[in-house]
C-alpha cells in the first residue's frame, strides 16, 4: 500500500552523473573541517592529526547543472572552499578503514560556500555554525563520476579559479585525514546511508567572493565545477 502524506512530499535533491541520464539522490551532506594542514594554519589552528570534526549541510544546499549560485542574505563576507566530494553508495556503521572504499559510489567536485562573518560570530559566542555553513545554495557540485570510471582518488591537483585566476591550490595527498579513515571515523558517529555525501576538506587560500564572480573548481580526473555568483 502506498503512503499518503498530509502535505506535498519534499522533492528529492540530486546530482547529475557524468555520461549518464540517471542522477545520484542526495541524502545527507557531511563536511570535514580543517582537513588540510595549510588551511588549518590559515584559520589559526594547529594542523596536528587530531580526530576529525564534522558539520552538516542540508540536501537543499546543492546547486548543480552549472546553475548560478545566489549570493546569500545577511553576509558581507562570502568565502569559497573547494573540495573533493565523496558519494556513498553502501551504508554502514563502524566501518573498518580497510573496507571503507567499498562503500564509495563515486567522486565529484564541490564548493563549501561559507558566510564567514556569521561563522566567526557563532564561534565567538560558542554557538553552532549552521548559519555560516548550512544556508541555501551553499554547496554547488559538478557531475559525479562512478568509481568504475575514475578509480579511487588519493592524490592529484585540486584548485579553484575565481574569474580565471587561481585562488586555491593543493594536492589530495595533502589531506590530514584520507578518505578511508574519514569514512571509518564518521561511521562511528553516524550510520552512513546510500546517498550521503562527504565534503573532504579544502586547501589554503579561502577568500571572499562578490556578485558576478565566476568560480571554477578542479580536481584531477573529475569534471570541472563552474558556477557564477548571481
Amino acid at each position: 500500500m502506498s503512503t499518503e502524506f498530509v502535505i506535498a512530499a519534499p522533492k528529492v535533491n540530486s546530482i547529475p552523473i557524468e555520461g549518464d541520464s540517471r542522477r545520484f539522490p542526495v541524502n545527507r551532506i557531511y563536511c570535514v573541517g580543517r582537513n588540510y594542514a595549510d588551511h588549518a594554519r590559515e584559520m589559526g589552528h594547529d594542523p596536528d592529526r587530531e580526530p576529525p570534526f564534522f558539520f552538516m549541510k542540508p540536501a537543499t544546499s546543492i546547486v548543480t547543472d552549472g546553475k548560478d549560485m545566489q549570493y546569500p542574505s545577511l553576509t558581507q563576507d562570502l568565502h569559497h572552499e573547494i573540495e573533493m566530494v565523496v558519494a556513498i553508495g553502501i551504508g554502514g556503521s563502524n566501518i573498518a578503514p580497510a573496507d571503507a572504499l567499498n562503500h564509495v559510489w563515486g567522486y565529484g567536485v564541490g564548493l563549501d560556500m561559507t558566510r564567514r562573518d556569521l561563522q566567526g560570530e557563532a564561534k565567538k559566542m560558542g554557538r553552532p555554525w549552521d548559519t555560516g555553513k548550512a544556508f541555501d545554495e551553499s554547496a554547488p557540485c559538478a557531475s559525479l563520476v562512478p568509481v568504475s570510471q575514475c578509480g579511487h582518488l588519493a592524490k592529484g591537483l585540486i584548485n579553484l579559479k575565481v574569474n580565471g585566476v587561481i585562488k586555491q591550490e593543493g594536492d589530495l595527498a595533502m589531506m590530514i585525514w584520507i578518505v578511508p579513515d574519514t569514512i571509518a571515523y564518521l561511521s562511528t558517529l553516524f550510520a552512513l546511508e546510500p546517498g550521503d555525501l562527504i565534503f573532504s576538506g579544502t586547501p589554503a587560500g579561502v577568500a571572499a567572493v562578490k556578485k558576478g564572480d565566476v568560480l571554477e573548481g578542479y580536481v584531477a580526473g573529475l569534471p570541472i565545477l563552474k558556477t557564477k555568483i548571481a
